[in-house]
């Protein structure tokens, strides 16, 4: 397996930087039923209760709250397409697992925490967790990508991905934008 360069990936970092700040349009849905499982629906349905209906988040999460519940600022992640074509190596690259993809600028300057965005018909809060991605992400893409996205100088950059909470139900699919609205 051929992973990127620290090089190549050190040089992708101006075409990520100028992404859309605005809005973008929203690709490769992810759903994730249970630890290592995926399907690629056509939508997906959000609420602020259960994050994604069905999705591993409210019985696994990654990251749980002090009261053992899982931490609502990991409901939803949003990554760049910029970064995924950065990171992968050919057609059989394994996709990640965020939510969605978007060629849309998930820089801390752009979308502080806080921050309101439209995702269909659904409304996102931008946390502030930061995701320095997991050793899956290691073994998939690379010992320099995971480094990459963990470099004090790209960390305001979110290269791992934009982790945010639902407000606001309803559905996501292939082809909405994905909207600044604040």
């Amino acid at each position: 397996m051929t992973f990127r360069s620290k090089l190549e990936l050190l040089a992708a970092i101006p075409h990520i930087k100028d992404a859309p700040k605005k809005e973008a349009i929203i690709e490769n849905l992810c759903f994730r039923p249970e630890r290592n499982q995926r399907s690629f629906p056509k939508f997906l349905e959000l609420t602020p209760n259960e994050g994604i209906k069905g999705d591993r988040w409210l019985n696994s999460p990654w990251l749980k709250l002090s009261n053992g519940g899982p931490d609502p600022g990991i409901q939803v992640s949003i990554l760049s397409t910029r970064v995924w074509n950065a990171v992968k190596f050919g057609p059989d690259a394994i996709h990640p697992g965020d939510t969605f993809m978007s060629d849309f600028d998930t820089s801390e300057e752009n979308c502080p925490a806080g921050t309101i965005l439209s995702a269909g018909t659904a409304k996102l809060k931008v946390s502030g967790i930061f995701n320095e991605g997991c050793v899956k992400w290691k073994v998939r893409y690379g010992v320099d990508a995971k480094n990459w996205i963990t470099l004090a100088e790209n960390k305001p950059l979110r290269l791992r991905g934009l982790l945010c909470s639902v407000v606001s139900a309803g559905q996501i699919r292939n082809g909405d934008l994905l909207k600044k609205l604040s």
